[in-house]
């Protein structure tokens, strides 16, 4: 780092958000570090409008200010960097790579700008860090962390990457778990019944996304055999994606993909016994409110981006071109397609008859071991017919806490 950073001069922080929705909740460990090292400032997020459905009622940031990327032109990039100004920050902390924030914190004065030298961009930042080497060997949150940590050894001259423990979580108020109950039970979900949220799309790369024949089989299987609510999420513009479901559907499940907005999201997941998911936003906001997730790997690197969470587990049959990172498959999506239905309802089923059910609390002890009964014999028959099938092998299994160690 080439300036010397003094803490007593640091009063009001900016810091320049992550851009998609699974990225966002990836840094939320890092926003709490920058809490703990700057404890007296005023910390601003300066992120998409859709991120104040993450961090509402979180205590990690102080203010969020929206940033609306999706307006090009100098006349915007000109509003942002007078905004900035304005508010006349400290320090801005940027989380992307992008060339933009870069240019917007120097244009805007503020007198330490730390981030990454990417993007052709270290001439723009006060404090230009070389990305780390073990960046694709570890879990992108050490990324974002490895920002604040450099911060604070700047500040005090010492840092505790290796000595502290992520601490990734977020939190639902009650008022907004009891408004998705409401929800659920306008839309036909049965309170007595664990809840299973299936997310079959994904709005950045359609390489992700497990196919719909399968999705719509592992949706009925759940409901037939483990006979559980089952709830589509996702946003409208994966509306097409629901669609293919339900009409490769025997049952009818509960739909509200496109019915809720990002918060309302976030409040469903907080109170499912299980979200069965693509490599997607919910994904990460499942598991850093610490419920059951299991997600379907395919063409994305697991290492460095499976939910950063114990409660997490993935599924994967990785052929010899995993992890392409492609958006769209150019071939015959073999990583995706080898996964079978059975297979995934399987482990769904084990993890349902693990998981501490408190997002239910109208259940009774004797309906609670009825319905144990009934996962655990929907797993039974389960293991057994893939005991039965020939070849194919056992699918990669990896569990958040066996990783993230």
């Amino acid at each position: 780092m080439t300036q010397t950073l003094q803490p007593e001069r640091i009063r009001r922080v900016v810091v320049r958000g992550a851009n998609w929705v699974g990225d966002a909740v990836m840094t939320v460990a890092a926003l709490r570090e920058l809490r703990r090292v700057l404890p007296g400032a005023h910390i601003t997020l300066a992120t998409r409008p859709w991120a104040r459905d993450i961090f509402a009622g979180t205590d990690i940031v102080d203010e969020l200010l929206p940033v609306d990327d999706t307006r090009r032109g100098l006349v915007a990039t000109l509003r942002q960097i007078a905004e900035w100004r304005a508010r006349r920050f400290d320090l801005a902390l940027l989380f992307p790579n992008a060339f933009k924030p870069a240019f917007v914190a120097a244009a805007a004065r503020v007198p330490f700008r730390v981030g990454y030298a990417t993007d052709g961009r270290g001439f723009l930042l006060t404090h230009p860090l070389a990305p780390p080497a073990w960046r694709n060997e570890q879990h992108e949150v050490f990324y974002y962390l490895n920002l604040v940590f450099q911060l604070e050894h700047a500040l005090t001259g010492a840092a505790q990457f290796a000595d502290r423990e992520p601490e990734y979580q977020l939190r639902v108020s009650a008022e907004r778990r009891t408004a998705a109950r409401t929800l659920l039970s306008r839309h036909g979900a049965l309170n007595d019944r664990p809840l299973v949220a299936l997310c079959p799309g994904s709005t950045n790369s359609r390489a992700k996304r497990w196919p719909a024949a399968s999705y719509a089989a592992l949706a009925d299987h759940l409901m037939g055999k483990a006979k559980v609510n089952v709830a589509l999420i996702g946003a409208r513009e994966e509306l097409d994606v629901t669609q293919e479901v339900l009409a490769k559907m025997r049952r009818r499940p509960i739909v509200l993909t496109g019915e809720t907005d990002l918060a309302g999201t976030v409040a469903v997941l907080s109170i499912a016994d299980l979200l069965v998911t693509n490599d997607t936003g919910p994904a990460h906001i499942s598991a850093a409110l610490e419920r059951p997730t299991l997600v379907i790997f395919g063409p994305t690197n697991p290492v460095t981006t499976r939910p950063f969470s114990p409660t997490a587990d993935i599924v994967r049959r990785p052929p010899d071109c995993a992890p392409c990172m492609l958006r769209e498959c150019p071939i015959d999506h073999r990583c995706m397609t080898a996964i079978t239905p059975e297979e995934v309802f399987l482990r769904a089923a084990e993890m349902l008859a693990h998981a501490q059910c408190e997002a239910h609390p109208g259940r009774d002890a004797a309906h609670e071991a009825t319905t144990s009964a009934t996962i655990d014999a929907a797993t039974k028959e389960a293991r057994g017919k893939l005991g039965e099938e020939a070849g194919g092998g056992e699918p990669t299994r990896e569990v958040g806490a066996e990783v993230a160690g």
